[in-house]
């Protein structure tokens, strides 16, 4: 694809990055991501472990990390927990009674990476991997780095609320809350932009045009722009952004100004002088 040229600069807050990627055509190494990232005008990208079931993060989390050193990406830690959303007696009396196993991030762990200078946040898929018990939400609240959330059918709007936008950290919910396409989660999430002031939204796989001008008109300081890739090449995501219907201010919003507020590292390297 061809290069982008349009002017701004642009950080992105979703991107993924197998730990162990190897050399192949369809393989998303570092240096292929890095390529593409420059290809679309990205001057820095939030990279993590794709999500995997009943796993310990700690290795993948460290191979990200690892991969991350001289490179424009900014490195989040993955984690996992053990609760799940079920707001029965019965569902409230298994996450009682339950406990961790040996994949599960433990708060020591969350206290490591918050002190380790190679992490600035944590990505947390529940659909996959559950949400996070009261013990290791106690220490994220402590360290109040952000966390990008996958939203969607498997964790909506009103779940999200429930288990995660009362803590004290920055809450960032990926794909507008809507994954996979569901408008009216998308519309809802925009909704408790409202409620909660710590809460912003990121925009990949997010297709439709109405609802990312509504939340750029509405709360223009709670977009950040997201990517999708290696799901999504950059630049058709770039691209979705540029040709909305908004002001430039906007665009810079969404493509820069908005995530360097959140997420520090994502921040212009400051300049070495002699």
């Amino acid at each position: 694809m061809l290069e982008l040229e349009h002017g701004f600069r642009i950080v992105d807050v979703y991107t993924q990055l197998p730990p162990d990627a190897r050399s192949g055509e369809d393989a998303m190494t570092p240096d292929r991501l890095e390529r593409e990232m420059h290809q679309a005008g990205i001057t820095k990208a939030v990279v993590f472990p794709p999500a995997t079931p009943e796993t310990s993060y700690v290795a993948p989390n460290n191979g990200v990390a690892r991969h991350s050193v001289d490179r424009p990406f900014v490195a989040v830690a993955r984690i996992n927990g053990t609760q799940q959303p079920d707001a029965s007696a019965t569902g409230r009396l298994r996450n009682a009674v339950s406990r961790r196993k040996d994949h599960h991030t433990t708060p020591e762990d969350v206290e490591r990476y918050a002190y380790d200078d190679r992490f600035h946040g944590f990505v947390l898929d529940p659909g996959v991997d559950g949400y996070p018990d009261d013990d290791v939400l106690a220490v994220m609240d402590d360290v109040e780095l952000p966390v990008l959330v996958s939203g969607g059918v498997d964790a909506p709007p009103d779940t999200l609320a429930s288990m995660l936008l009362e803590h004290s950290f920055p809450v960032v919910v990926a794909h507008f809350g809507g994954h996979p396409l569901e408008r009216s989660l998308m519309n809802g999430m925009i909704d408790l932009l409202t409620e909660y002031d710590d809460c912003y939204v990121e925009t990949s796989f997010v297709r439709y045009r109405r609802e990312l001008e509504r939340a750029l008109l509405e709360h223009p300081d709670r977009v950040l722009f997201g990517s999708g890739t290696p799901a999504c090449h950059p630049n058709v995501a770039v691209m979705e952004i540029l040709t909305l219907d908004v002001s430039e201010d906007k665009l810079w919003r969404v493509f820069s100004k908005n995530a360097c507020r959140v997420i520090d590292a994502l921040g212009p390297d400051p300049e070495i002088r002699p």
